[in-house]
């Protein structure tokens, strides 16, 4: 397996957020996070991606514990929180700029990810004045300029209109098809047909759940958490 996640835990006084989340998967493939709000699914992503450390447990990636050497993870993961990562006053090229050489923003924009993104139809927009989709989809595509093996979503989809979520759902497809690896938390529908596994995060532990296109069901299953 590519990806090796092994009992990863976090607490916090009086509350245990992560209890031994363990699962791994393969390369081309999507991992659905499911769960209701606050069970601790930002949380986790946020600890692969470095962002908060892990009481015990490791992160494998092609035999290197990411949780071990974190200095590895900017060269290997792209991380997309909730709130978008992004510079309110600057345009889309000068956020793109911050993070990349021009020659590879180039090169994405004629025929990569912020092609296929649709970033070439706003780069010199402030981000103030962009809609809610715009800013995700520039907030996925600087995080994946740099072509990393691994990208991490927070709810990619919420609060976006059906156009926004076709075009970022395009683009997942294709980084999957080029072997990227991605890790989901979200509640909507149609990204989980994206996902080749689905888990469920409640009370600390992961449970493997088959979806089956019912999503009443899951929602009666979250609902109950």
């Amino acid at each position: 397996m590519e990806v090796e996640v092994s009992g990863i835990k976090k607490a916090y006084p009086h509350k245990t957020v992560l209890n031994n989340i363990t699962f791994s998967t393969k390369a081309g493939s999507c991992v659905g996070i499911l769960g209701s709000n606050g069970s601790g699914k930002s949380t986790l992503l946020s600890v692969l991606a470095g962002v908060h450390r892990a009481d015990s447990g490791s992160f494998f990636y092609r035999g290197t514990d990411l949780l071990r050497r974190p200095g590895q993870i900017p060269r290997v993961l792209g991380y997309v929180p909730q709130t978008d990562p992004l510079m309110d006053e600057l345009s889309a090229w000068d956020n793109l700029c911050m993070w990349y050489d021009k020659a590879a923003i180039r090169r994405e924009l004629s025929e990569g990810a912020l092609k296929v993104l649709g970033i070439d139809k706003f780069l010199k927009l402030p981000v103030r004045c962009m809609s809610g989709g715009m800013k995700k989809r520039l907030s996925i595509g600087c995080a994946v300029v740099s072509r990393p093996g691994i990208l991490l979503l927070d709810e990619p989809s919420a609060a976006l209109d059906p156009v926004c979520k076709e075009n970022i759902r395009e683009y997942l497809s294709v980084y999957k098809k080029e072997g990227g690896i991605i890790l989901m938390a979200t509640h909507d529908a149609q990204d989980l047909e994206l996902c080749d596994a689905c888990y469920i995060l409640t009370n600390g532990e992961l449970q493997a759940y088959q979806y089956d296109g019912d999503f009443h069901r899951l929602a009666n299953i979250l609902r109950m958490e």
